[in-house]
């Protein structure tokens, strides 16, 4: 070290100087001495170490109590370390932490050496405590300042003095090196010349602003010459700066290269996200950074994530399985890849090929986790559409050959399946001669009208697939989540399918008919089939079906067979009931909430005279599907204007209203809204008091149909009430679009409407919907006082069932209205 002497210095002022220099050069470097006397292993701490510990002056703990001022971590390696220096003299110097009394942890480096007697034996051990990253330390009297000191250079600090006028009074060697001058060179010169020209004014004015105010002073610049940049912090003192410097280059290059790493992530078009090595379970890692591609990606801001887990992109549809497979990686610390469905904020799905990887530091621990995603959704749409091709066929969009044989030969040899079901082979009756005559374009739009009819004549989770040509094969199923009897099932979807496909066809303007053939086949039941046998089966029954005249049904099982010919039998009686007028109505009451009639429901019935009065639920289905319902349900409109017409010649009769059912292929008649003003015109009656009761099944398909013909209905006066309501299709968004006067509860809701709290909730959320929607609602199937009492209670507007009358044909109901008193409840 070197010194400046200055004329007119006495020596006692020269050493209290010098102390005075000491000290404030051991607080400048945050520096704290300590000395160990073994005899009587006494430990003395300097002020400034009882400072960095944010203890009181004048603190001297006991060895022991001096390890406890360590992080609990480095207690043993500090107490191991004393002791190799008191037992042979091993010097130590090591970083690691402190805890000040006041809870926080400091980074300290702790030096000791042993001091030995003229014999040679160790008598003291003395050493420095230095804080790495100081927090906060008063200077004299100035105010409290923020220092970062970083790391020490070399093996000890850069310090120097310098007087008032910048000129430097000391150096020591640390200073000498870093600034590459002796000290000779140095001493007596500017502080800021040391430096290159550019900066030269500027440092200046910074040290003699900071000596002339007496403030603290933090600078930094680059020295050219040096090839190095270098920070000064000045700490005022009577006679001038005492100044700290370090070399920061590695830093200042860290810095920037950091700065420019995370101006590259950013601008990365790959989503990345950095989180912290937390554990995997509940909430799990935390986000620290995430680029600015996530947010143009996800939607998410960098504010909205930061300390969430990545967990907030899962969606319905993300891939357990994918998910199991990061965390056992991450859980071995090893890389892993994935494709991921991820949800952006607004909820939409994107695929991403997402890549995780773990940061280690030098000591190899984990600190991180660094995640990198690619955009693949319109990859994965390719995928798909290469997929579809594959299975699907072009021209109608459904299964082809190859998906149909796949899903088959599962459904006989999957061991989670119950190998029971059908399978149908449907044939179109003399396609080729519409090819022939009016070509394959028009060929082609039969073929697809055709597969969208099948598909309506289906439940869920059914296959229709298209062979080729004309050839479209169906496959039922039996699962746990749709139960069904097979034969049963078979029945019902081969008849649906011949009255669908009968149905008139318009092609670019040509109106045509056609029919087709079906044959069925069962399995799962007797003894197991292969695919092969199965297709050959049902197209055997088709042929079959072929050869009985076409349009018809054939089951290659006797016994379904039998069964289909016994509901051709039903269908042939129908249609002679319609010619010979063996169909009657009866009308059931309608109640207010006063108990006064309202109006009655239009209930038909069927007089057979062999099976007597047949029930509405074996021959109604079927005269959907023979489309005699169409003719059938005109008449009954006809019937029940008649009567409203006549009881409006009655004062005490032409408040009531009817009601009829309107079934969905009568609704879906091109002509019924005609046929509906055609016969209210007339009769003469009020439109308001014919109520039209639609069935859910409406609402399948053609929603913007049905809402069309509703509003022309609505328009000329006719009352509308949704009938079975709960039962189907209906939703919020379609009840808001249909106009509607009436929701019915259906009696399967009412009738265990008391005991079964399901049935009672939904009943009452029903009433509450129509409250809500500005409806009425009336509950059919009310039996009891105790269910009227429930019902009201809840604001039901009307009943309907036998706890007031049974459905009665005109003249017993003329004569149970005469018998109540005028005005009377029922």
């Amino acid at each position: 070290m070197h010194t400046i002497d200055r004329p007119g210095q006495a020596e006692p002022g020269k050493l209290q100087q010098a102390e005075t220099l000491l000290q404030l050069l051991e607080r400048t470097a945050f520096i704290g001495v300590w000395t160990l006397d073994l005899p009587g292993d006494r430990l003395e701490w300097s002020e400034q170490l009882a400072r960095l510990h944010e203890a009181p002056a004048g603190y001297s703990p006991s060895r022991k109590d001096a390890y406890q001022h360590y992080a609990p971590e480095w207690r043993d390696a500090i107490a191991r370390l004393v002791h190799a220096c008191i037992a042979d003299g091993t010097p130590f110097d090591e970083e690691m932490q402190v805890i000040t009394q006041s809870g926080r942890r400091a980074w300290v480096r702790t030096v000791g050496q042993a001091v030995r007697d003229d014999e040679g034996r160790i008598v003291r051990v003395e050493g420095a405590v230095q804080e790495i990253a100081p927090h906060r330390h008063r200077l004299g009297t100035l105010s409290r300042h923020t220092v970062s000191m970083g790391g020490a250079m070399g093996s000890g600090e850069a310090f120097a003095t310098i007087d008032k006028e910048g000129r430097f009074t000391y150096v020591n060697e640390q200073a000498e090196l870093l600034l590459g001058r002796p000290a000779p060179q140095l001493l007596g010169r500017m502080i800021w010349n040391t430096f290159q020209k550019t900066v030269r004014l500027r440092l200046e004015e910074q040290f003699r602003r900071a000596i002339r105010q007496g403030n603290l002073l933090e600078t930094e610049e680059l020295d050219a010459s040096l090839s190095r940049r270098i920070e000064a912090r000045g700490y005022p003192f009577g006679a001038g700066l005492a100044v700290h410097l370090r070399d920061v280059t590695e830093r200042h290059q860290s810095q920037e290269h950091l700065r420019l790493l995370e101006g590259s992530i950013a601008r990365l078009n790959d989503i990345v996200i950095i989180t912290e090595a937390g554990p995997f379970s509940a909430p799990g890692p935390r986000i620290v950074f995430v680029n600015e591609a996530f947010e143009r990606r996800t939607g998410y801001t960098p504010q909205e994530v930061m300390g969430k887990t990545p967990r907030l992109l899962q969606g319905p549809n993300t891939q357990r399985k994918e998910l199991d497979r990061i965390r056992a990686a991450m859980e071995q610390w090893q890389p892993v890849r994935v494709d991921l469905i991820n949800y952006k904020k607004n909820g939409e799905p994107f695929w991403v090929d997402l890549e995780v990887s773990p940061v280690w530091d030098k000591e190899r621990r984990l600190t991180h986790w660094v995640a990198v995603g690619r955009d693949i959704t319109e990859r994965k749409m390719a995928e798909e559409k290469i997929q579809y091709l594959a299975f699907y066929d072009a021209l109608t969009q459904l299964p082809n050959r190859q998906l149909l044989l796949d899903r088959l030969e599962r459904a006989l040899s999957d061991p989670d399946r119950s190998h029971e079901g059908a399978l149908m082979f449907i044939d179109l009756d003399n396609f080729k001669v519409l090819n022939d005559t009016l070509g394959h374009q028009k060929g082609d739009q039969l073929l697809q009208q055709v597969a969208e009819r099948l598909r309506s004549c289906v439940a869920r989770g059914d296959t229709v697939a298209r062979l080729g040509g004309d050839e479209f094969v169906i496959l039922l199923e039996n699962s746990g989540t749709k139960p069904f009897r097979p034969a049963e099932g078979a029945r019902i979807v081969s008849e649906r399918i011949l009255a669908k496909l009968g149905e008139p066809y318009l092609l670019s303007g040509y109106l045509h008919h056609s029919t087709c053939s079906i044959g069925v086949t069962l399995f799962g039941r007797t003894v197991p089939l292969s695919v092969s046998e199965l297709l050959k089966q049902a197209d055997l029954a088709m042929y079959q079906a072929k050869a009985a005249g076409r349009n018809a049904v054939c089951f290659f099982d006797p016994e379904m067979q039998a069964t289909a010919t016994e509901n051709a039998a039903l269908a042939t009686d129908l249609r002679q009931a319609w010619r010979e007028g063996q169909f009657l109505i009866d009308y059931q009451p309608q109640v207010g909430a006063d108990g006064r009639m309202t109006g009655v429901e239009a209930l038909l019935r069927w007089r057979h005279p062999q099976r007597d009065m047949v029930p509405p639920s074996h021959f109604i289905s079927t005269a959907e599907e023979t489309s005699l319902i169409i003719p059938i349900g005109h008449w009954v409109l006809q019937q029940a204007c008649a009567q409203l017409a006549e009881w409006s010649k009655r004062e005490d009769r032409k408040h009531l209203s009817i009601a009829v059912n309107v079934s969905v292929r009568q609704f879906r008649h091109p002509d019924f809204v005609d046929e509906v003003m055609t016969v209210v015109r007339e009769s003469g009656i009020a439109p308001h008091k014919l109520k039209l009761e639609l069935t859910e099944s409406l609402l399948a398909d053609g929603i913007e149909v049905t809402v069309a013909k509703m509003g022309n209905l609505k328009a000329m006066g006719v009352t509308l009430s949704l009938d079975d309501f709960g039962m189907g299709y209906s939703s919020l968004s379609y009840l808001k679009r249909l106009p509607l006067d009436q929701l019915k509860i259906d009696r399967e809701f009412v009738k265990d409407i008391l005991t079964d709290a399901n049935d009672a909730a939904i009943a009452k959320t029903i009433i509450g919907l129509a409250q809500s929607l500005g409806l009425g609602v009336i509950a059919e199937g009310v039996e009891t006082p105790e269910q009227r009492a429930f019902l009201a209670k809840q604001g039901c507007d009307e009943f309907q069932g036998f706890l007031f009358c049974k459905p009665l044909p005109i003249e017993e109901l003329e004569s149970f209205m005469d018998s109540l008193e005028s005005g009377a409840a029922v």
